[in-house]
C-alpha cells in the first residue's frame, strides 16, 4: 500500500482564472509563498521561497495543460498533480494529489502533514481569489523563530 496526500475545494471563479491564479507568481506570493523565479509552465523549472522557512524549494518536471493541470515534483520521491473542473455555474473544482509513498510511521506522518498543508493552500487560494484576502499573511512567523 502506498500513500498519497489529497485536497479539494470549490472556488466561485471561473476555471481560466483559478488556473493563473495557481501558475502566476504574482498571485501565489499573495496567498502561498514569498518568492517565485517564475511562472508555472511546462517544461521549466522554478524556485520558491516560503516566508516562515530559510530554504529554498526546487520545482521541478513540471507541466502545464491550458486551464486544466498543473503538475510538478517538489519532492523528489512524490508528484504533485493540481487539476481544475469547471462547473455549469462558472465555479470550478480544485483537486490536488500528491503521491507516492511507502507506508511506514515516517511518511505517514507526511501524508498528514501534505494534505492539511495542501487544505490550507486551497483555503488560502479560495480566500484570495474571490474576497482579496490573504490568509497566509503573517500566519506561520511563529514557526521562524
Amino acid at each position: 500500500m502506498n500513500l498519497e496526500s489529497k485536497a479539494f475545494i470549490q472556488i466561485q471563479k471561473p476555471m481560466a482564472e483559478v488556473f493563473e491564479g495557481i501558475v502566476n507568481p504574482e498571485h501565489m506570493t499573495k496567498y502561498f509563498i514569498s518568492e517565485s523565479s517564475g511562472r508555472l509552465e511546462s517544461g521549466k523549472e522554478v524556485i520558491w521561497k516560503f516566508p516562515e522557512f530559510e530554504e529554498e524549494f526546487p520545482v521541478t518536471e513540471i507541466q502545464t495543460e491550458h486551464h486544466q493541470l498543473i503538475s510538478f515534483v517538489w519532492d523528489p520521491e512524490t508528484r504533485v498533480t493540481i487539476t481544475l473542473e469547471e462547473l455549469a455555474d462558472e465555479s470550478t473544482v480544485v483537486r490536488i494529489n500528491e503521491k507516492e509513498k511507502e507506508l511506514n510511521e515516517e511518511n505517514l506522518e507526511w501524508a498528514l502533514l501534505n494534505s492539511g498543508g495542501w487544505a490550507n493552500f486551497l483555503a488560502c487560494l479560495k480566500a484570495y481569489l474571490e474576497y482579496g484576502i490573504q490568509l497566509r499573511k503573517g500566519a506561520f512567523d511563529f514557526m521562524r523563530e
